[in-house]
């Protein structure tokens, strides 16, 4: 698993150690209002998910980055494949992000970063992401990462005990490649 770098961030595998920082973030209703979990109730239970996370990325084939900040190697959120379809060349974002830092371009940078990463390392075709209908944030990092909002899936995902309609957005790696001078300006 590679250290990622960009021009604020570093992506990089998250540890034990990362708990107090996930916790802050992880915790808070905001943050996982559109996210299939619910928020953290205690920092035991996010030491015992990166205690998960540390398990897969053993085994090799796990593309989990936490998002740290250079200055100061702060764990601001995660991005990664949430799912990867080999066969089909074809590979799932996602993200998660403290909302301390919404609004300033950090999610859309560590989305590229590993949107390349899909592209050139794991040779993808098509990289897409799904969001929960009202989370127009979301949304709009996708759009700002070049992928076309491709529609909503009525009722599709089971979420939270509610069925919840989930809009899809992706980019084929020549569209990736033919704007991403373009993307996330």
């Amino acid at each position: 698993m590679p250290v990622l770098e960009t021009k604020r961030l570093l992506l990089r595998r998250m540890s034990k150690r990362d708990a107090p920082d996930m916790y802050e973030y992880a915790r808070k209703r905001e943050v996982t209002e559109f996210l299939l979990w619910y928020p953290h109730r205690d920092i035991d239970h996010t030491k015992k998910y990166l205690s998960l996370l540390e398990k897969d990325y053993r085994m090799g084939n796990f593309y989990d980055w936490g998002i740290t900040l250079k200055e100061s190697g702060k764990l601001i959120g995660t991005c990664g494949y949430t799912s990867i379809d080999t066969a089909n060349l074809c590979g799932e974002v996602g993200y998660v992000l403290n909302p301390d830092y919404w609004g300033k371009g950090i999610a859309c940078e560590a989305v590229m970063r590993v949107m390349e990463f899909g592209f050139d390392v794991l040779r993808l075709h098509r990289i897409e992401a799904k969001y929960i209908t009202g989370n127009t944030r979301s949304r709009r990092v996708m759009e700002k990462c070049g992928m076309s909002f491709e529609g909503v899936r009525r009722s599709s995902m089971l979420v939270k005990g509610e069925y919840r309609d989930i809009g899809v957005c992706a980019v084929l790696s020549s569209e990736f490649y033919g704007r991403r001078d373009e993307i996330c300006d």
